[in-house]
């Protein structure tokens, strides 16, 4: 999203980060009412939803594999798909709510969300699925970068550091709520509805969110909002779509030309995203992301340090899902609990992430976060190989306790980083470049790490597959250390 001038904000995505104030945000142009307690939690509830639908679907998979008949590379697109949507669409998403007032945007979001929800739970195939998550995306980009935005223009003082502090803390008890809720409801199995009821859920809640809204969100927009751009939007969406159906679907259909041809086109697309971008910006227009920002070092350290942090996070979560439930033959409701230790330490941990980073420093920080969570993966590793198949949820614990602690700490604090590397004045276009690398990399971690996983099961089985990807994020580990050792302590 982006949120020019006086009114910029940054905020997390799918993986429960929480993005830093900008500078200058608390300049914001005042509304005639204020944010009070029930329309914050109004707020928190939206923010929650397009989070906990992330995570929730993992859960699902065995479920929907066998009632839609999902081949492996198409359960790929029903997470990618949503990412791809979400992160096309979150600037724009940003502005339209300067424009038109984002107490409508959050409810035109919420209400979206609601009919896409709707469309989930009754796909009738799997390419349906892909197209109904791809629209919920969508709508998901039109109410969350509400949900921020309308705390800093409304609130300030004690009222507006407590209310982003439980807004960053909502990721963390996403995730939790989101495995855990996944496999209650597949398990539950009510009224015969299966899988399908993770998404026929939400229809109440926005019921209740939509009833909420009206009455209680202060309305704010921006007093000069920035015109959106439609070509970039249109060249990214384009872009990262030719980029996923060729990794996700390509292996699996043993690389046809059409998956050649949609990789050329990526780069292509790439190449007139970035061209498009450079001529918005020179003409003194407002482009979706400013290749002048990708010039400044604070903003090069944060992307070197997100690549690793969403590519491992999102490819982890996809193959945890397997492992549990096809490998170790985990049902539904088993599966989400012993993902709990899991949730809970990243909560913890993203809690303390700002103050230890003001002890530590940003750097250093982002290597104690690979640490830990390179020791979490490696006690997983041990446990998985030396109890295989018969294992325990408990033997499983420690070692998904750290990897929570990693990314906890890792998800604030690359935000910070990059961030801080972004003039005052351009802070709404940063954070919309800090969320859209975000979800980006999510995208890409399931269709590049996640298709080695599935790629590399049948020849050498599930366990030997888990060793072989978790090696590669051990690589990405590593230079994730490299990368917070050779940061300035003053970053972030």
């Amino acid at each position: 999203m982006s949120h020019e001038a006086t009114t910029t904000t940054a905020r997390p995505g799918p993986g429960g980060g929480q993005a830093a104030p900008p500078a200058g945000a608390g300049r914001a142009p005042r509304t005639s009412a204020a944010l009070r307690p029930l329309g914050l939690f109004t707020l928190l509830l939206g923010a929650a939803l397009p989070m906990i639908d992330f995570f929730v679907v993992n859960i699902a998979f065995p479920s929907i594999e066998a009632d839609l008949h999902a081949s492996p590379a198409a359960l790929e697109m029903v997470v990618a798909s949503y990412a791809v949507a979400y992160a096309s669409l979150l600037v724009l998403g940003g502005r339209l709510g300067d424009t038109f007032g984002r107490r409508r945007l959050f409810s035109w979001g919420v209400a979206a969300f609601g009919l896409t929800s709707l469309a989930c739970g009754f796909a009738p195939g799997v390419w349906w699925l892909i197209a109904a998550r791809m629209a919920q995306g969508a709508a998901s980009a039109m109410l969350f970068p509400q949900v921020l935005a309308t705390i800093h223009a409304t609130s300030e003082g004690r009222v507006r550091a407590r209310a982003i502090g439980l807004f960053g803390s909502v990721g963390g008890i996403s995730i939790v709520t989101g495995q855990v809720l996944g496999g209650v409801l597949v398990a539950a199995d009510l009224a015969g509805t299966g899988w399908r009821a993770i998404f026929l859920i939400n229809v109440p809640v926005v019921l209740v969110a939509l009833a909420l809204g009206v009455r209680t969100v202060p309305d704010s927009r921006s007093e000069a909002p920035a015109r959106g751009d439609v070509a970039g939007t249109v060249l990214l969406a384009c872009g990262l779509g030719a980029l996923l159906l060729p990794l996700t679907e390509g292996r699996a259909a043993g690389w046809p030309w059409w998956a050649v041809a949609l990789l050329v086109a990526a780069a292509v697309l790439a190449y007139a995203f970035f061209a498009v971008e450079r001529r918005e910006e020179r003409a003194g227009r407002s482009p979706l992301l400013p290749p002048s920002l990708l010039r400044e070092s604070g903003v090069q350290r944060g992307l070197l340090a997100g690549a690793p942090i969403f590519l491992g996070f999102s490819s982890f979560m996809f193959e945890s899902a397997l492992l549990l439930q096809q490998g170790l033959r985990y049902g539904a409701l088993k599966a989400g609990l012993t993902l709990v230790p899991m949730g809970l330490a990243q909560f913890a941990a993203s809690v303390r992430a700002p103050k230890l980073t003001e002890r530590l420093g940003a750097g250093r920080v982002l290597a104690l976060s690979a640490v830990a969570q390179g020791a979490g993966l490696g006690a997983l590793l041990i446990a998985v190989c030396a109890q295989w198949p018969g294992l325990p949820p408990v033997a499983l614990a420690p070692g998904l306790a750290l990897c929570g602690v990693g990314q906890g700490l890792q998800l604030p604090t690359y935000f910070r980083i990059l961030l801080s590397g972004v003039p005052a004045d351009r802070a709404g276009a940063g954070s919309g470049l800090a969320a859209t690398a975000q979800q980006s990399g999510l995208a890409l971690g399931v269709a590049t790490l996640g298709s080695l996983f599935l790629a590399l099961i049948p020849h050498f089985g599930m366990r030997e597959a888990l060793g072989a990807v978790l090696a590669v994020h051990g690589c990405g580990l590593l230079a994730l250390v490299a990368v917070g050792l050779r940061m300035p302590r003053t970053v972030g």
